[in-house]
């Protein structure tokens, strides 16, 4: 740090020369408790909130303790968040405490290491994760203005902050309600409620139509065909048994009920075979790569291009791909292979489903990723050990309300004409969200190169700020070797007489 870009009165210190460090450190594990006996116990990042951390444990006996109103920093993977202690509380190894002197004010430390977290974080340690080490942390480099006013920078930085989070609460609403948007068009597409149905047209146009449930018993006589002429290699034909429509809800005119077995033409699992970042072979599509609905082709994982699974398991236009295993709240999240994509095959946690032209993709996938298809899914899941399953077999018990194929056309076509006006705002939102975070580190860098707020000549220059502090730590020491100096001479009386 350059004193010579900084402002007349100000001055670049160390740490240790404006603050008391105290390193965390860990107390026996008997004295942690959950019952709030003794003092909060803080343990790294993941207790911390935008300002104050959340105590989930507390210790009896604790070693290292933060003051109120200490800056605590994770000194442990990761290297450089920070909070306010906001009541006597015991610290981990995992954190500092941060303790101004001179009357520097907590937030302007607060602030100025937020601002300089990647410089700090770049002076970290590790090779398993991230650390940084007391001496690293005590001979960081700080811009110190003059007292007061770091007053008026922390009043300033808070006066933007408050405003700009203001605006970013109103972009997060937004973006919920867009999440809410989309779930409301989903849940309609598949009540029937989102276009005109193919009744109503047909009784207003004067013409006859093809109801859903003829549909269905053209797509399993199709289906019984499709198996009969492999009836040699693949063995007698099972007729996929009809969902319980007295446990389902009434369907709009014209529609039917049907599962994914009835309107499908293949059922299959995705390879087993251990993939690589070598981007020469063919990509393999894993739980991650289905997003909101959509392949996401950016983090992959490939074969090699003569694996024998790469034939099995290479996806076709129109191939429905399901997540068979993941955390509860995200299994069966469901995507549809397009034409447009590159080429890939599919991992073992997901499970490809192929349909007739009779029995369009994407309005399945809309009714699996609707509330209606994620409330089934959520009743058949099996869990492990956090994580969540839903087989080929539950897959393919999934009842569908299916529509006449033209409604279902309608349907895909409007669902995706308003999923695409969602998609340009959630990217408006996002862009914005990341404006209001550039914003954030500009204020905090103008605040700590002096441009934030005017200078006041008349100010105590930052200098002797410092000076005071030393002068009243040498007093401390002074006083604190005169009380032993007395303690001892009182010990060695008591052992004269």
């Amino acid at each position: 740090m350059n004193q010579q870009n900084l402002p007349e009165g100000w001055a670049v210190s160390i740490m240790a020369d404006a603050c008391q460090i105290v390193q965390g450190q860990s107390p026996p594990g008997e004295t942690y408790n959950s019952c709030g006996i003794g003092l909060p116990f803080l343990q790294g990042k993941a207790e911390f909130g935008e300002i104050y951390p959340t105590a989930i444990k507390w210790c009896s006996a604790p070693n290292k303790i933060a003051e109120t109103d200490d800056v605590l920093i994770s000194i442990r993977a990761p290297v450089g968040p920070t909070n306010l202690c906001p009541a006597r509380s015991c610290i981990g190894r995992g954190l500092a405490a941060i303790r101004p002197e001179g009357g520097i004010p907590s937030r302007f430390i607060l602030y100025s290491l937020r601002a300089t977290e990647q410089e700090l974080r770049s002076n970290s340690t590790g090779t398993t994760f991230d650390a940084i080490r007391g001496e690293a942390l005590r001979s960081y480099g700080i811009a110190l203005p003059p007292l007061s006013e770091q007053h008026r920078i922390v009043a300033e930085i808070e006066t933007q902050f408050t405003r700009l989070d203001a605006s970013v609460a109103a972009l997060r609403r937004a973006q919920a309600n867009l999440k809410r948007y989309r779930a409301s068009v989903l849940k309609d597409a598949c009540e029937g409620r989102l276009v005109p149905s193919e009744a109503e047209l047909a009784r207003s146009e004067g013409r006859e139509y093809e109801p859903a449930a003829v549909l269905l018993e053209r797509i399993l006589a199709d289906r019984r065909k499709r198996w009969e002429s492999q009836e040699k290699r693949r063995g007698k034909y099972r007729e996929p048994s009809d969902p319980d429509a007295s446990t389902l809800p009434q369907l709009p005119e014209g529609w039917a009920w049907a599962t994914v077995e009835q309107l499908s033409l293949r059922i299959q699992y995705g390879t087993s075979r251990k993939a690589s970042s070598d981007a020469e072979g063919v990509p393999v599509l894993r739980m991650g790569n289905i997003q909101e609905g959509a392949l996401d082709f950016s983090d992959l994982k490939y074969l090699p291009s003569q694996d024998e699974e790469v034939e099995k398991t290479l996806l076709n236009p129109g191939d429905l791909v399901f997540n068979r295993t993941n955390s509860p709240e995200l299994v069966g999240k469901s995507a549809v292979y397009k034409e447009s994509h590159p080429s890939a095959c599919f991992a073992s946690y997901l499970i490809r489903v192929a349909f007739p032209e009779a029995c369009l993709p994407d309005y399945v996938c809309f009714f699996i990723n609707s509330q209606h298809g994620r409330a089934y899914i959520a009743q058949v899941r099996s869990q492990q050990v956090g994580q969540a399953n839903v087989n080929g077999t539950k897959l393919a018990a999934i009842p569908i309300p299916l529509p006449p194929l033209a409604e279902q056309w309608r349907i895909v076509a409007e669902v995706e004409r308003q999923l695409s006006v969602m998609q340009q705002a959630e990217a408006t939102v996002d862009a914005s969200l990341a404006r209001a975070e550039r914003l954030r580190q500009s204020i905090l860098k103008q605040a700590f190169s002096g441009k934030l707020v005017p200078q006041d000549p008349g100010d105590e220059p930052a200098s002797a700020l410092l000076e005071r502090i030393r002068a009243e730590r040498e007093a401390e020491a002074q006083a604190s070797l005169a009380v032993k100096g007395k303690a001892g001479q009182r010990g060695k009386r008591k052992a004269a007489a």
